[in-house]
């Protein structure tokens, strides 16, 4: 018995320590800068996109205007809308995307979901707490 013990504590520590050294590494999926035709410069905002957007989740949106590629393996996906936030469509009209955080090795909370054909969508919503409120980018 006292041998299991031992070794379950030395692996908790190993994974500890894997969790700590993980999380002082960069995000490996960082997004790449969107390419646009037109600098922004420091402070500058895009007219085309509202003000209360970060701009993690302007790089997203031109992502998603670009058609790809993302840095996320679940952009992209179905969402399912079970929140019942969003108005009621078919079952796979919306779709997500992750909005990278900076300073976090996970997805994060933060993510637009757009609803309508995945290249050309007919709406979309930025949320910054997983799916608890939305906000309208566009129509």
């Amino acid at each position: 018995m006292r041998g299991w013990l031992r070794l379950g504590i030395v692996l908790l520590a190993a994974v500890l320590a894997l969790q700590w050294w993980e999380s002082r590494s960069p995000d490996v999926a960082t997004p790449a800068p969107a390419a646009t035709g037109e600098a922004t410069a420091p402070g500058e905002t895009d007219a085309r996109w509202p003000a209360f957007l970060p701009p993690e989740a302007v790089a997203t949106l031109e992502a998603i205007e670009r058609g790809g590629p993302f840095p996320y393996e679940r952009d992209g996906v179905r969402f399912g809308n079970r929140e019942k936030l969003l108005p009621a469509k078919p079952r796979s009209y919306y779709r997500e995307y992750t909005v990278r955080t900076p300073g976090v090795t996970h997805r994060g909370a933060r993510r637009i979901v757009c609803g309508g054909p995945a290249k050309a969508p007919e709406v979309c919503y930025y949320t910054h707490d997983h799916y608890q409120s939305f906000a309208r980018i566009r129509e």
